[in-house]
């Protein structure tokens, strides 16, 4: 059900900075915040990085908060994968980028009770000769679990919409039909009524509709 980032690898050539590298551009989309029981959810966080943060570490923490309850660690990443010991012992999954942009996690089978906040909380040291400062950013995401998937309105629409075509396209073909049949029933008419015509005309006088041929 999560959105996925859009993450567009564009060929860029900037003189004197980059020469024929790929670069990831990135959208910092926010997460869905509706789960279905039984099923994966990815909380999607995503904190892209500025020119000066390429060469910058990244170290992701994500915490969990029931209604009502405090902040408790979950899951965090720093050059390795560690979960904590949770309700969601077995069930949490890396699904960052390489590049660390990307910080994402997900929920496997999850349940009624994973309702509630979840924090993803990235920090990031820059590597520089001098000094090495620190730069966080927080993502907050409010989950509901829902025992069944609702509909989606889009789809309803598009449904509604396909009918209507269906039915427009019908009565568009059920005019056309009356209106050829009209056609040939008129062009029938009229060559039954030129055919009894000419059958009325005298024999003497047939001979007399013939077109002189010149020699």
């Amino acid at each position: 059900m999560a959105a996925l980032p859009r993450l567009v690898c564009a060929s860029t050539v900037v003189l004197g900075v980059w020469a024929g590298f790929c670069s990831a551009v990135c959208v910092e989309v926010p997460s869905e915040t509706e789960a279905v029981q039984g099923k994966h959810m990815k909380l999607l966080c995503i904190s892209c990085m500025k020119r000066e943060e390429v060469t910058a570490s990244t170290v992701v923490e994500w915490f969990y908060r029931p209604e009502g309850g405090k902040d408790e660690p979950i899951y965090k990443h720093k050059n390795s994968n560690h979960e904590f010991p949770s309700r969601f012992s077995g069930r949490l999954q890396w699904n960052g980028s390489k590049d660390m942009q990307d910080v994402s996690i997900t929920v496997l089978n999850v349940t009624l009770n994973d309702s509630g906040i979840y924090t993803c909380n990235i920090t990031r040291e820059f590597e520089f000769e001098i000094h090495r400062p620190l730069f966080t950013s927080s993502r907050v995401i409010h989950l509901t679990v829902v025992e069944e998937a609702g509909e989606d309105f889009t789809s309803v629409i598009s449904e509604i919409m396909m009918y209507i075509l269906l039915v427009f396209l019908t009565l568009w073909l059920l005019i056309e039909m009356i209106y050829c049949y009209r056609k040939v029933s008129k062009a029938e008419e009229a060559a039954q009524e030129n055919a009894t015509d000419y059958l009325a005309i005298p024999s003497e006088n047939k001979e007399n509709c013939a077109v002189p041929v010149e020699e």
